[in-house]
């Protein structure tokens, strides 16, 4: 079997591009599950944050009818 210069090319370029395309497809699903997880702790953070408006809301108006007293 002679192995010519368009098949060892072709064996070159799968050993070099077939790590790199495996490498960008991990990457790439990796920033998606990222971006999810991101989304999710902004949305944690305002429903926290609106509690604790919530709360300061409330504190406020219990400072306000101790001072009218």
């Amino acid at each position: 079997m002679e192995i010519n210069a368009f098949f060892l090319w072709n064996v070159i370029l799968t050993l070099v591009y077939a790590p790199l395309i495996y490498g960008i497809r991990a990457n790439s699903a990796e920033m998606k599950r990222i971006d999810i997880l991101l989304n999710k702790t902004r949305e944690e953070l305002l429903e926290d944050m609106e509690r604790l408006f919530t709360r300061l809301d409330n504190l406020e108006s219990k400072i306000d009818r101790l001072i009218s007293r």
